[in-house]
């Protein structure tokens, strides 16, 4: 019988419907002939398996378990999650996943919970020499001044959720009079609001993944778009060009490569993961944010950049789950 991966998607979050896409992603990455897969979306109303979108069934989440119409009891052996958002990128479900002794693709809860705070996360890097952003964090019911935050980070600044992704509630704002409404619109997708300053320079990101036996970083990819910034639009409408392998020497690519391969330890990361940077006019890497499960749609940047590689995303998909059920 082939090994039941379960590919968990969903969560309560604005990217519920991205989460949707990468599901449908990774389903088509795994390969079929050794794995039997099941998409189970997960809210907070419901959490089921859907095996087509009419055969859908409720997830006993006493032992992630479901039973079909023929009565026979489904169990899994492997998730896969692919929740951009909490609970599944916040190191909730792994805490849940880990209590019931299911293996799991990406890190664990302390990882997952860093990494989904930007603010802590990029702190905790900087005691590592890595370099980013100067940043002001503001949780709800705190109080502010809009002109105080403007001479600490000028202008333009960035005004996101410190715990969302996807751009979701960002803005770069330009003037005083529009902070607020910023940082109004960012509080819409969580408690915390992160404030950072303006880098100008080239954005890039990098994949990589880890087995027991091996370290795999990939090409990088440059990002460039006409948008103010990396948005919505650019993410996901084609607003933005995407080029892999990025326009960079050899030597600031490697140094890039293995930031992203020493960041990867620190954290104590697992799976795939994408860390994106800004890279300044004097060829200095900034990180903007560790993403420990990052979009993987058909079009998304690991997918390209496994593709870059030379490498079959299938094979990949296999290490990761082999890694971890290893036969």
């Amino acid at each position: 019988m082939k090994p039941q991966i379960a590919i968990i998607a969903g969560g309560d979050s604005s990217e519920f419907g991205v989460s949707l896409r990468s599901a449908q992603g990774i389903k088509s990455f795994i390969d079929a002939d050794r794995y039997e897969t099941t998409v189970i979306t997960i809210t907070k109303k419901a959490w089921q398996a859907e095996l087509s979108e009419v055969e859908k069934y409720p997830i006993d989440k006493n032992d992630f378990s479901y039973v079909s119409s023929d009565g026979k009891k489904h169990n899994f052996d492997f998730a896969y999650i692919t929740i951009h958002g909490t609970p599944g990128e916040n190191g909730i479900l792994q805490g849940y996943l880990d209590l019931l002794g299911l293996k799991y693709s990406c890190c664990g809860v302390l990882a997952a919970s860093m990494t989904f705070n930007k603010f802590a996360c990029n702190r905790y890097l900087q005691t590592f020499g890595a370099k980013t952003a100067k940043s002001i964090l503001i949780r709800k019911g705190d109080s502010f001044d809009a002109k105080n935050i403007i001479s600490q980070l000028g202008l333009p600044c960035f005004v996101k959720s410190n715990v969302g992704g996807s751009s979701f509630g960002v803005t770069k704002v330009k003037a005083e009079e529009t902070i607020i409404p910023a940082i109004d619109r960012a509080f819409q997708e969580g408690d915390e609001v992160i404030i950072e300053s303006f880098l100008k320079g080239t954005e890039l990101t990098c994949g990589m993944y880890k087995t027991k036996n091996k370290t795999v970083v990939f090409p990088l990819t440059e990002v460039v778009t006409s948008n103010e910034f990396f948005d919505y639009d650019a993410k996901y409408n084609g607003q933005v060009q995407e080029i892999t392998p990025a326009r960079l020497s050899s030597e600031l690519t490697a140094e890039i490569q293995a930031q992203t391969a020493k960041y990867y330890d620190i954290l104590g990361c697992k799976g795939i993961v994408r860390i994106d940077y800004i890279v300044s006019r004097d060829s200095v890497p900034y990180i903007l944010e560790a993403n420990t499960t990052p979009g993987m749609t058909a079009t998304s940047f690991v997918p390209q950049q496994v593709r870059a590689a030379g490498l079959d995303i299938k094979d990949v998909m296999t290490d990761i789950i082999e890694n971890e059920i290893g036969r």
